[in-house]
């Protein structure tokens, strides 16, 4: 079947086996949450900052070997190069010796870095200003308490230190990503003064010396959250601001715009004026609402974009979504390989689009566009999931390892 699906597609000039080779080599970053419903190891406070999971499908994570042993099985029965995306709230505490947010060394993120040497993975970075007892007014970087404002840019400092331990001990770069949840649920008197102070906040986390070859730092914006319908403080207007000012890296959730704004639309002009650009690739579902991401249009329609502008090596892929309705090890796997399909579909797209595009031939270029749609990607994706050593039917062995493991956990 491969060897058929090989001759279709060289008939229109595309090379599987080059498409198969960039495939390998193209890493995505398998975010930790999904195993613990956004839990994470260092607070009791209920999940807050607009986040919502919901399910209760049993089985989940509860301690740090367990959330790793998922994490495995879930990159086991996936293909291609990856790399590990944890929230600064998997944080690891030894002997009962705790650390607050704003006191977090490298030393909490030891087992961590272990469990990256041992899978050959690099390790990506967020700082956790959610679920937290200082998040004060649904504020954190931009509260107009000077006590918890500073308390939140020490613990950006504080990760700032930590990616760069990552990148020192696993060799590979970190993203450290910067998300704030920061608003008002109703309409506000000051639009301005959160801002300023927000980036005043960044400003104070980016003056401390960092290696910027080995650590990309990205600021992510979102439209709105739960509890935040009327004002979110890092709107996309002041991210893409701040980030070209301050020549940091522009993070695109594909979740946090209105529901009629695509990202794939995005991705073209953020690359005319970035040197990288980061994607946080999730599912929404009329809102930023995290649903694992399937072999969708707007999943293939990014990883096209990406392809076309010939920026596989600019542009930093993440997952993130968070289902807690069905089995967690189902939903990482189901969703990374979504990511992995969507790019292969567009690393198999013929250059020869472009040119019809140009040349003003749109009848064609729908009429090619549309045959695309059936070509045996099947195929192809079925000879890569073969050369990885991956079996197509990854359901049969989650199923056994729930029946086996996760019906343990009470």
């Amino acid at each position: 079947m491969y060897n058929k699906a090989k001759e279709m597609y060289a008939r229109i000039g595309v090379d599987t086996e080059k498409a198969l080779e960039t495939l390998k080599n193209t890493t995505v970053s398998i975010h930790c949450w999904q195993g613990d419903d956004v839990v994470g190891f260092d607070s009791k406070e209920a999940l807050s900052g607009g986040i919502q999971t919901t399910g209760n499908y049993p089985g989940k994570a509860r301690t740090p070997g367990e959330l790793m042993a998922d994490y495995e099985l879930a990159m086991k029965l996936t293909p291609g190069k990856k790399k590990i995306n944890l929230h600064a709230s998997y944080a690891i505490f030894k002997d009962g010796v705790f650390a607050d947010r704003d006191a977090l060394k490298p030393e909490h993120f030891a087992v961590w870095v272990d469990f990256a040497k041992k899978n050959g993975l690099g390790i990506d970075f967020n700082p956790t200003y959610f679920s937290h007892p200082m998040v004060k007014d649904g504020l954190t970087l931009s509260s107009p308490d000077e006590e918890v404002r500073k308390f939140w840019v020490e613990h950006g400092k504080r990760c700032l230190e930590i990616s760069e331990y990552f990148a020192n001990e696993t060799g590979i770069p970190c993203v450290m990503n910067i998300w704030i949840p920061d608003g008002y649920k109703d309409i506000p008197a000051d639009r301005l003064s959160p801002r300023q102070r927000f980036a005043q906040s960044l400003d104070e986390i980016l003056s401390i010396p960092y290696d910027k070859t080995k650590v990309f730092v990205t600021l992510e914006s979102k439209v709105f959250g739960i509890g935040l319908e009327a004002y979110t403080v890092g709107s996309a207007e002041f991210c893409m601001n701040y980030v070209n000012t301050r020549h940091i890296t522009p993070l695109m959730d594909n979740g946090h715009y209105h529901p009629t704004e695509m990202v794939s639309d995005k991705i073209s002009s953020m690359l005319l004026f970035n040197e990288k650009v980061a994607l946080h690739v999730t599912r929404p579902m009329r809102w930023d609402s995290d649903h694992v991401v399937l072999f969708d249009d707007e999943t293939r329609e990014m990883m096209k974009e990406i392809v076309r502008a010939d920026a596989i090596d600019r542009v930093f892929i993440a997952t993130d979504y968070f289902d807690a309705s069905i089995n967690r090890i189902s939903a990482w796997v189901t969703g990374l390989r979504s990511v992995q399909k969507a790019l292969l579909y567009a690393l198999l797209e013929p250059a020869s689009l472009k040119a019809l595009q140009e040349r003003g031939d749109f009848t064609q270029l729908m009429v090619r566009q549309e045959e695309l749609k059936t070509m045996p990607m099947g195929a192809v994706w079925e000879e890569y999931l073969k050369r990885e050593g991956v079996t197509e039917d990854y359901y049969s062995e989650i199923k056994k390892y729930e029946d086996v493991v996760l019906k343990e956990r009470k």
